[in-house]
């Protein structure tokens, strides 16, 4: 009897948390995003946008160096945008005549939509439109890239190197940490879940707060530059821009995309007849220093 009455109470206490876990559940998954800082907002106001297939693409565009022929086209990393490249803006207009750089679609306040077949192929047809569009397309261009970004570049360096018209004309092309061996990169465990999650993967990216995000990003950085909590937010306020959190699982297929186009993209770096530079942050843990620099050493590739 007693025992009825214990298992008895325990059920109409699992109802009880049942009963208050779901509104409050159903809450947290309608928080809306994080409202902008004044830094980023004075980003966003400062850029513009342009339309690519019926998408909204946002980008900035600074006139640096008067007199200088020099362009720079930056290309941003994952899961972040183009505000990435805020610390080094104004130096680069020292340099450069123009300093251009975009949200790739999905990321920061460009449109996210879904369900959509994200690719690195578009992306890198939406950086060839935006030139177009800022009437660029038949003018030298100094591409910097970082992550996600290195392979875009490396499919605007393929389409380059096989002199198709109307593609991008690079001078020179500089990739930072991103994993352009496939076979040596290492993603976080919550990339793996997410990218391979199936049927989880948009329970996850719903239940993706900033505390998961910050915890999971910090450990990338080195011990001497990992970002403040209030770049952090800044970072995961330009994801959940346009419920971008819902579309991450769908953007972590460049992975994917990367071993299936291996040929294609590492081969494009070999045989270069342009100025290749490489910036390397040994203390990577996606992109561990010693593999990549084992693969890039008996590789066929020239920088």
């Amino acid at each position: 009897m007693v025992r009825r009455d214990r298992l008895r109470r325990m059920r109409e206490w699992w109802v009880q948390v049942g009963l208050l876990a779901v509104p409050l559940l159903a809450a947290y998954l309608h928080i809306p995003p994080p409202q902008l800082s004044p830094a980023l907002h004075s980003w966003k106001s400062s850029g513009k946008f342009f339309t690519y297939k019926g998408l909204r693409i946002f980008y900035q565009d600074s006139v640096g160096v008067v007199g200088s022929p020099e362009i720079v086209v930056l290309l941003h990393g994952f899961p972040t945008s183009s505000y990435d490249w805020y610390k080094i803006w104004e130096g680069l207009t020292l340099r450069f005549h123009r300093v251009i750089a975009l949200d790739f679609l999905g990321f920061g306040f460009s449109d996210k939509p879904r369900p959509h077949h994200y690719s690195i192929f578009e992306q890198a047809s939406i950086v060839e439109a935006l030139l177009r569009h800022l009437g660029l397309q038949n003018r030298r261009i100094n591409l910097l890239s970082h992550d996600y970004g290195d392979i875009v570049a490396q499919e605007l360096l393929y389409r380059f190197k096989q002199n198709r018209s109307g593609r991008l004309t690079i001078k020179s092309l500089c990739l930072s940490n991103g994993g352009i061996f496939p076979e040596t990169h290492r993603p976080l465990l919550l990339q793996k879940l997410l990218k391979d999650g199936g049927v989880l993967s948009p329970i996850l990216t719903r239940l993706m707060n900033f505390f998961v995000f910050s915890r999971g990003l910090t450990p990338v950085f080195g011990p001497y530059t990992r970002p403040s909590e209030s770049e952090l937010w800044d970072m995961w306020a330009g994801i959940r821009n346009n419920d971008g959190n819902l579309v991450i699982d769908s953007l972590l297929q460049y992975i994917n995309q990367r071993k299936k186009f291996r040929r294609r993209w590492v081969g494009a770096l070999a045989s270069v007849t342009i100025p290749i530079h490489f910036i390397y942050g040994p203390l990577d843990p996606v992109n561990p220093y010693p593999e990549f620099l084992e693969l890039y050493s008996n590789s066929p590739i020239e920088f």
